[in-house]
């Protein structure tokens, strides 16, 4: 029997007929769902709040702020008065800017089970405190050596965001909603990150020091922090403002009980085991060798190696990861779409295979280009790809997590930021390999199409319709 209607109550079941469901309409979930979420809630409540809406919102902004606060510092690293005054060679840099990709996928999981065990809300308004306040202390250090130890720190706080968030959707969403949900927040984080690098900059060179832009930056954090703690609920049940169609409307997600403390061991085990969260694992760890060379080392690129001026690079990272932003929205429509159309099994990774691929050619075609607006222009499809394939994918955890959907995403997303951490620390050095022999864009490009490639075959062996760790019983 389906997991969903195992847990049911016999009240929703009764409303939901009572409503006039639309039986052809939940047989088709039925069949294309498998195993996984079955809607079976009529699809328009006159009376429904819209509670779930601002759950959105305030997410979006904890994105923006999240991804602007790490990019900024691939921009000030740059700056000529923090070269100055701090000196470092490329590679220490490299080391300051890959310190925080370690601790981030390291405490991935600890976070993500954290958010699971005592609640999204008030965890990941923790967390947006704690990096808030290192974003303002990171323009108080004066040494390499201070700013790689409060990057690493800076890991840890940022380490619960998208895995708590994740955890906060699926509570929130259907299962045939959680892909534009999922890619109404990655387009907040792209957002930011796509401003950052232009904003950051203009700040420096225009208004205040380096320092003084930290300091904002920590200040408008601590604001959505709170509002964060103000909006959010952990499920629509417990909000005040939800009323009792909205929640039906949402319906009640597969094995909707708290993780214990106890379920830690059984839950890594199911992870282990997973041949599902393994090719996850993959694609993650492929995917950003790829996407995190775009802001990291673009930027240096852009500078040293065509020529451009910092302000005129700044403003052409923007751009390429701000082509991203709409591309959340239409990845999550896209999703959506492919799951109604092929069913949850093929729909949810065939998007993501087609954005990998085609991801990976404008890397190959950067290799034939010599004029730095075509390259721009290939860059700008790396970035448009990624966030097409993004909400997708996110939803893939949702489907599969269960109980523990924080701690699945966590899993997943710490082999994405280790991929990251890798891409950081090793595109520097291969430039440097090829300085006498002028290979040395060739191999980065190489190298970040060659990871694309492997993401779009990967990801077809992933099973969206099969949780991780069985689902408790809830005898109503």
């Amino acid at each position: 029997m389906p997991h969903d209607l195992e847990i049911t109550t016999p009240k929703i079941v009764d409303l939901a007929s009572s409503l006039s469901l639309d039986a052809a309409a939940a047989q088709s979930l039925s069949t294309s769902h498998g195993t996984s979420q079955i809607d079976t809630t009529p699809q328009y409540f006159g009376g429904a709040t819209k509670v779930r809406y601002r759950i959105i919102a305030v997410s979006v902004a904890m994105a923006f702020i999240l991804y602007l606060d790490r990019v900024c510092l691939g921009e000030i690293v740059k700056n000529p008065a923090f070269l100055l005054e701090f000196g470092g060679s490329k590679e220490e840099l490299g080391n300051v800017l890959g310190a925080f990709f370690f601790t981030y996928a390291l405490f991935q999981i600890p976070a993500g089970w954290a958010s699971d065990r005592f609640g999204g809300r008030g965890a990941l308004t923790v967390y947006i405190v704690a990096w808030s306040v290192l974003t303002a202390i990171t323009g108080m250090v004066s040494t390499i050596s201070g700013l790689l130890l409060i990057r690493l720190a800076f890991g840890i706080a940022q380490a619960g965001a998208y895995p708590t968030s994740g955890g906060v959707i699926r509570k929130w969403f259907a299962t045939e909603n959680r892909a534009l949900a999922s890619g109404w927040i990655s387009m907040g984080g792209r957002i930011g990150g796509g401003v950052a690098p232009f904003l950051t900059t203009l700040l420096v060179l225009q208004f205040a020091g380096w320092r003084s832009v930290l300091f904002l930056y920590g200040i408008v954090g601590l604001g959505i922090a709170a509002l964060y703690w103000s909006v959010v609920r952990n499920s629509p049940a417990l909000h005040p403002r939800c009323n009792s169609e909205e929640i039906v409307l949402i319906g009640r997600p597969v094995d909707d009980t708290r993780t214990q403390a106890s379920d830690i061991l059984p839950m890594l085990w199911c992870c282990m085991k997973s041949r599902t969260l393994w090719l996850n694992s993959l694609v993650q760890f492929s995917v950003n060798i790829g996407w995190v060379f775009l802001i990291t080392w673009l930027p240096t690129y852009l500078v040293e190696a065509k020529g451009v001026d910092p302000l005129q690079g700044a403003w052409m990272v923007s751009l390429i990861l701000c082509v991203g932003i709409p591309a959340q929205l239409l990845g999550g429509w896209i999703g959506d779409l492919s799951v109604r159309k092929c069913g949850l099994r093929i729909g949810r990774v065939l998007p993501v295979s087609i954005a990998c691929f085609l991801g990976g050619l404008a890397y190959i075609a950067c290799l034939a280009l010599d004029n730095v607006w075509f390259v721009v222009l290939c860059c700008a499809i790396v970035s448009l790809m990624t966030d097409i394939g993004n909400p997708p994918f996110w939803a893939i955890s949702q489907d599969i997590g269960g109980r523990n959907t924080s701690s699945i995403f966590a899993w997943s997303n710490m082999w994405g930021n280790l991929g990251a951490a890798f891409s950081a620390f090793l595109v520097p050095r291969l430039m440097k390999w090829g300085e006498d022999s002028g290979t040395g864009d060739t191999m980065v490009f190489a190298l970040c199409a060659s990871a694309f490639f492997v993401s779009a075959f990967a990801v077809l062996g992933m099973d969206a319709t099969k949780l991780v760790q069985s689902p408790k019983r809830v005898v109503t």
